[in-house]
């Protein structure tokens, strides 16, 4: 099936639009190494994911306790510190450039994620983007994680589209993966993960970064 330019695209958060540093810098202060970020959050993501497969559903902020306590041995103190710097969180500098991209396109654009609500919209804030995102969709709401194809559905619902006018871009290939098999354009770049993983179909737009990737959408036929 030919892809068509979306009407609107949703970008996942963490990672993808904010910059996790502030978490990292978090675990560091409590005495653990900054590669642990990566392991807590893949725990996180396995917690949640795998609650929502069976039937069951726990917080963003529930599976990364969880995930932390399983991962480091912090004190109830430390962790909450470590949860709190998710409040600290920024864009990286190629997300005003690129969210502006689309607006002045006539793109509408949203976030779509399964952590905290709240948290989408304060690093949009602090970032200064808050004008250019019509939306912050979060799963929360509907109880279930991505990649889970009714996340997916839920959100084109929320912006009044068909699923196949709905794009998500993501720094995740398992996020990319779940959205087109929910019938959306997926979009894929290079930010926590290196290579898109050969082990899934490819994705229907992939860029060395954020801007291409923006590019390679408004260059969809409409």
């Amino acid at each position: 099936m030919s892809r068509r330019r979306p009407a609107v695209v949703a970008f996942d958060v963490n990672e993808t639009l904010l910059d996790l540093a502030p978490v990292r810098a978090a675990l560091v202060e409590a005495g653990q190494p900054a590669s642990l970020l990566g392991a807590v959050f893949a725990r996180t993501l396995l917690t949640g994911a795998a609650a929502t497969v069976v039937g069951d559903w726990c917080s963003f902020r529930e599976a990364f306790a969880s995930a932390l306590e399983q991962e480091a041995a912090l004190g109830p103190d430390a962790r909450a510190g470590v949860l709190e710097a998710f409040g600290e969180l920024s864009p990286h500098p190629d997300v005003e450039p690129a969210l502006r991209r689309l607006t002045e396109a006539g793109v509408r654009v949203v976030t779509l994620t399964h952590g905290s609500p709240g948290v989408a919209e304060a690093g949009l804030a602090r970032g200064g983007v808050t004008p250019l995102v019509e939306a912050s969709l979060s799963s929360e709401s509907i109880r279930a994680w991505k990649p889970a194809r009714e996340v997916y559905l839920w959100a084109a619902g929320r912006c009044r589209v068909a699923p196949d006018r709905l794009a998500l871009v993501a720094a995740h290939g398992w996020d990319v993966l779940g959205a087109q098999r929910a019938g959306l354009t997926g979009a894929w770049f290079p930010r926590s993960e290196r290579v898109y993983p050969p082990v899934y179909e490819p994705p229907h737009v992939q860029a060395a970064d954020l801007a291409g990737a923006v590019e390679a959408l408004l260059a969809l036929p409409a």
